[in-house]
């Protein structure tokens, strides 16, 4: 019988490529996502979902999945899906950030050159059966200022792309530095000042409550009466009551605009202008943006079908992750699973501590593995990097993460410190060893050891004394169950000792039990880390 592939669900149309991206490994089903009963008919046994901007996945479609692992949307907005519905079932939510930069870069110039030479009315003019050159006599670009409000990855592609047309170029972000803009040869400006200096202005701000109507009745009567505005990055950072009343007043030359407060949006007073040139938020639509985004978004469901992070999860407090940590992510998970099979008691802090060469990185997301890793086999509902925080939370467990560029006896050490509600503290670590990077444990509470991480492993605390040995292997041997590896750690003579074996398989009923009555083990635990 072949093994069943995770379904993959594409709930609008995506490119040939998109597809190809994905790869074999799973079950490609499509959708219509605007059709509410289809979608929800064909979310259920699905593990990902690619959309676009069609298909609403809210709260209603969320719990209809409950396989669902990812939720990838084609391109930058995610205002069609519910992102904290996803966050509490674990659903890591992806999207392609900078698929369409360039594209959005290129409108933005083209509205600028469509609004200087006045193509668009030229053209209608032209089409309707007039020949009036003198009618759109428009300006150069040459030695015009245009200023730029927001210098991110989208303001300095404008920025260098203006630059090739001899433009100055100036612009306001209050979080780049004097330098960084000196780099792109942009001089930066308080905002009242380029709006006063600037013959274009475009804006490419993210919406937030600070930056809506940014663009106002108050910025337009700073403008010049021959300058021209452009928004091709989100409805609604230009004030369009505003904008209408500063072009019919001639505050203003012109207006470019792509995006808006409602969409779709046909009929907007200030469309009846031929100053002003309008699209239908075309910022992404190029092949070339479509064919990104959906390439982009499948790499990252891959990634998240396979267990991995996907660092630029919206929903996961990610990151790049440096190839030196990558390693050290399925260790402390594992050391996770480990910790939590270690537990008698409810959990009330952790302790995720990093020493050695990889504590000058940025480790945050050994903390999110370990977190995945200590729930993993205590809750009933889906574990992931996205919910194990919320996880924590809501238990009321107090997560830190440690770092020290110190570690005496190994490279890099990997270790969590817990406190239960009965007042015990339980620690166990980790390390990577030797060209193949070894998985591990190295510690347990006060032992040391240095034992291979193997899936089905025995953890056993008994007074030190000649004979244990035997009698485990003799124990374990009248079940069937063989001995991989074997480790025992001892503190002093004749006291407590800690061993730790690797067997082949798991315990049968009973047998753990009979095992500890065979020593007199003050502890006995069984780790398997098997799926």
């Amino acid at each position: 019988m072949s093994e069943t592939k995770p379904v993959v669900l594409l709930a609008e149309e995506l490119s040939p490529a998109t597809v190809q991206a994905l790869g074999p490994d799973f079950e490609i089903r499509s959708t219509d996502g605007s059709d509410r009963t289809q979608l929800l008919e064909a979310i259920v046994d699905a593990e990902a979902i690619l959309v676009r901007s069609a298909t609403q996945v809210d709260a209603e479609a969320i719990a209809a999945a409950t396989k669902l692992k990812v939720i990838a949307r084609a391109g930058v907005g995610l205002d069609n899906v519910d992102i904290k519905a996803a966050t509490q079932a674990g659903v890591m939510v992806v999207n392609a950030p900078t698929s369409n930069i360039i594209s959005a870069a290129e409108l933005t110039v083209g509205h600028i050159v469509s609004l200087a030479r006045r193509i668009p009315a030229a053209n209608a003019s032209l089409k309707s059966g007039a020949w009036k050159r003198s009618a759109y006599t428009g300006v150069e670009l040459y030695e015009k200022t245009a200023g730029i409000i927001g210098l991110g990855r989208i303001g300095a592609l404008v920025a260098a792309r203006l630059q090739g047309f001899g433009m100055d170029v100036v612009a306001y972000d209050p979080y780049v530095t004097s330098a960084r803009a000196q780099q792109m040869g942009v001089r930066l400006l308080e905002l009242e000042e380029l709006l006063a200096t600037s013959d274009f202005v475009t804006i490419h701000m993210p919406k937030t409550p600070e930056t809506l109507g940014m663009l106002g009745a108050e910025a337009f009567g700073k403008m010049k009466d021959s300058a021209y505005v452009v928004n091709v990055a989100r409805g609604g950072l230009i004030d369009e009551d505003a904008l209408y009343t500063a072009l019919k007043e001639g505050q203003i030359a012109g207006a470019g605009v792509d995006v808006y407060v409602s969409e779709p949006s046909t009929d907007l007073p200030f469309f009846d202008f031929d100053n002003v040139t309008v699209t239908p938020h075309l910022g992404a639509s190029t092949a070339e943006a479509q064919e990104k985004a959906g390439v982009s978004v499948a790499k990252s469901v891959r990634q998240a079908l396979s267990g991995e992070l996907v660092p630029d999860a919206v929903n996961v407090a990610g990151g790049v992750i440096d190839e030196q940590v990558r390693p050290g992510i399925p260790l402390i998970e594992k050391l996770g699973r480990i910790f939590t099979a270690l537990t008698v008691d409810s959990l009330t802090s952790l302790d995720v501590e990093v020493a050695g060469e990889i504590a000058e990185l940025d480790v945050k997301v050994l903390e999110l593995s370990a977190l995945k890793g200590v729930f993993r086999d205590i809750v009933s509902d889906q574990v992931s990097y996205v919910n194990a925080p919320v996880l924590a939370e809501q238990r009321g467990i107090s997560t830190r993460l440690v770092t020290t560029t110190e570690s005496p006896e190994y490279r890099n050490a990997l270790t969590l410190k817990g406190a239960l509600s009965d007042g015990q503290q339980i620690s166990v670590t980790g390390t990577l060893t030797g060209p193949k990077q070894i998985e591990k444990l190295v510690g347990i509470g006060g032992y040391e050891l240095e034992i291979p991480i193997a899936e089905h492993m025995i953890v056993l605390i008994y007074q030190d004394r000649a004979g244990v040995i035997g009698t485990l292997g003799s124990t374990l041997g009248q079940h069937g169950v063989n001995i991989a590896a074997m480790q025992v750690s001892r503190n002093e003579e004749g006291g407590p000792a800690l061993a730790v074996l690797a067997v082949d398989s798991s315990l049968p009923a009973g047998v753990l039990d009979e095992v500890r009555d065979s020593i007199s083990a003050t502890t006995a635990r069984e780790v398997d880390l098997s799926e």
